[in-house]
């Protein structure tokens, strides 16, 4: 079983698409819906690009 996606994963992104070959749910199977499941996979997305956008300002400050 994969583990679930930590925002710590973020820096493991190179492209938009490697969002979405990085997130993962756990317990997609265990989800009551296929909804629910799409719902939780959206937050993980968007936990993932708001560290991204934490990063990007970081490396910006620093210069």
């Amino acid at each position: 079983m994969s583990k679930r996606t930590s925002p710590r994963d973020a820096k493991h992104v190179i492209t938009a698409d490697d969002v979405d070959d990085i997130v993962s749910d756990k317990r997609s199977n265990w989800r009551a819906s296929a909804a629910k499941a799409r719902r939780r996979q959206r937050r993980y997305k968007r936990l993932l690009t708001q560290e991204l956008l934490l990063d990007a300002q970081a490396d910006l400050s620093k210069t």
